[in-house]
């Protein structure tokens, strides 16, 4: 999974990065600090690969991993050479999904780039200059598509949607919002486009530690954003992007001790996470075994052998079976032979949907 961050200039961007990747990207109290695009990975935290690696003495413990790609702050008039992010807007074009920081903090000491503290203005400025970048790309495959369309009805048929969807984002809507086809020829031109207005979006309301024990209930600021985030399919999760560069600084127990302390349960990490994974629809299972416990990242619906793809796509071209046991009925018998004594282990055909925490072998011919 690849998510992009983006965000004005000062709103936290850059330190939640920090905090998310331990990669040290630059980070000051001024704009376009983030010159460059930042690139970390960060493993998926997931309890359940620890305990199957004991269980196995496994030589290796692989979890899945989230990349996360930093742009510099964008500000109005981007697209038009304001600034520096435009130029990187190219990066995040092949990212799964969107992380929107959002300043919902007030700190006379930290200046905003407008002034004042507006989180919904905020937003409407950076999905300007996203709609603006996207009807960028529109215009060139229009005129790409445009030359043969005399001649060729599929470029015809395509031309009319790139013309409307550019009319749609002319209007100064997502491409989100633009209504969905059940022509797969539209479907599949829309996706290669890769428009940033037509990705899924998880805003990280970035607020004072204050705020970060009741996740921004009382906060005005936060409120408004959630609003917002209901009226656009987008998922919220709340942060204190300084707390989170602290806890990025201590070993587990003692990030265990520091959230106990601030009353929270999670880490703004796994919130966010959570909310990708809830917001992308995936899913992960697991393999498991003395070389090797691992966990793999999958649509919701994905059925055993395409999920087997992912491992190997020889695994999915000779599929045979699957044997498919949940991680705790595993963990509690403690070993795959008892497991399937008690008959707790399934031999599944081409139609089963892997579900989260199946621990799968899979039988494979090639």
């Amino acid at each position: 999974m690849k998510l992009g961050i983006v965000g004005l200039p000062n709103v936290g961007k850059s330190t939640l990065f920090n905090s998310l990747t331990k990669a040290g990207a630059e980070s000051a109290n001024y704009p376009f600090c983030t010159i460059d695009p930042n690139v970390g990975i960060v493993t998926v935290p997931d309890e359940r690969l620890k305990l199957l690696g004991d269980m196995y003495r496994s030589k290796k413990v692989t979890p899945a991993v989230i990349e996360f790609v930093d742009i510099a702050g964008l500000v109005k008039g981007a697209s038009k050479g304001e600034g520096l992010g435009n130029q990187f807007l190219s990066n995040i074009r092949e990212v799964d999904a969107i992380v929107h920081v959002v300043r919902c903090f007030e700190d006379a000491n930290v200046v905003h780039v407008d002034g004042n503290i507006n989180p919904i203005r905020d937003i409407e400025t950076i999905n300007l200059e996203l709609i603006f970048s996207d009807i960028e790309i529109l215009e060139r495959r229009i005129a790409k598509t445009s030359k043969g369309a005399r001649m060729d009805k599929a470029l015809a048929k395509e031309l009319v949607l790139l013309e409307n969807l550019k009319a749609h984002l002319e209007a100064g809507n997502l491409a989100s919002s633009f209504a969905d086809s059940e022509d797969d020829d539209e479907v599949t031109w829309r996706k290669s486009y890769n428009l940033l207005t037509d990705k899924p979006v998880i805003f990280a309301a970035n607020v004072s530690d204050e705020d970060l024990a009741n996740d921004g209930a009382e906060n005005t600021h936060v409120n408004a954003v959630k609003e917002f985030a209901l009226k656009n399919a987008s998922e919220v999760f709340v942060i204190c992007a300084q707390i989170e560069q602290e806890i990025s600084e201590l070993d587990e127990d003692e990030k265990a001790m520091f959230l106990e302390d601030l009353g929270l349960k999670e880490s703004g990490l796994d919130k966010l996470i959570r909310a990708s994974y809830k917001l992308l629809g995936l899913i992960s299972y697991l393999t498991a075994g003395e070389d090797e416990t691992r966990a793999w990242t999958i649509q919701v619906g994905t059925k055993a052998p395409q999920a087997a793809g992912k491992i190997h796509t020889d695994f999915e071209r000779g599929f045979i079976r699957a044997e498919v046991v949940n991680y705790k009925d595993l963990l509690e018998q403690g070993s795959l032979s008892a497991a399937k004594e008690k008959g707790l282990v399934g031999l599944e055909g081409k139609e089963y949907i892997v579900k989260d925490g199946d621990v799968i072998l899979f039988r494979f011919n090639v």
